[in-house]
């Protein structure tokens, strides 16, 4: 990997399995892209900020089962439980419809402003847009187009109910009057 590859997460460590050093593998980034398996044996695989190829894999996509060379047993392996599994961007490319948060940041919404922060919400992430933290669900209803290279995002204004240049409320806000105000 060079200093310049971006590291894509594609899943996070859970439970270990047997006394190898082998773990499940939570949230996994599911499937083949362009035909290769983002954990396929040989891939370099970053956890923390420690790197180390996958030796073995088993398991299913939705579940699968890792040993990394860099982690020696059981107890290594429990160690990281809960923490990000990455591996470069090229090889993890993304589908169609998908982006890096990183891409995302720092974006602009016409009428609201640049996107903060994405949150992972229960249902779908959220992009949180401009000084107000006006929340805008990353789902195909809102977003009409993202255009990373000009870090433009343009959202169905409709739906977000904002025609007629009303905002949306902040969140925790109310739009009605407080009773006895």
């Amino acid at each position: 990997m060079t200093s310049g590859d971006r590291l894509v997460k594609v899943g996070r460590v859970g439970r270990a399995h047997g006394l190898d050093g082998s773990f499940w593998v939570e949230d996994a980034l599911e499937g083949e892209r362009d035909g290769r398996d983002p954990l396929a044996v040989g891939t370099e695989v970053f956890v923390d900020e420690r790197g180390g190829r996958v030796e073995r894999r088993d398991g299913t996509a939705a579940r699968p089962l890792l040993r990394l060379e860099s982690v020696a047993d059981r107890d290594a392996a429990e160690a990281l439980k809960g923490q990000d599994l990455r591996v470069a961007e090229a090889d993890a490319p993304l589908g169609e419809g998908e982006w890096l948060i990183a891409d995302l940041v720092g974006a602009h919404v016409e009428g609201i402003g640049e996107v903060r922060r994405v949150i992972a919400a229960p249902s779908c992430d959220l992009l949180e847009v401009g000084d107000d933290a006006v929340l805008i669900p990353l789902v195909s209803d809102a977003i009409r187009h993202v255009d990373v290279a000009a870090g433009r995002i343009e959202v169905d204004r409709g739906f977000l109910g904002l025609d007629g240049g009303e905002r949306p409320a902040r969140p925790g806000s109310s739009s009605e009057a407080a009773p006895g105000s």
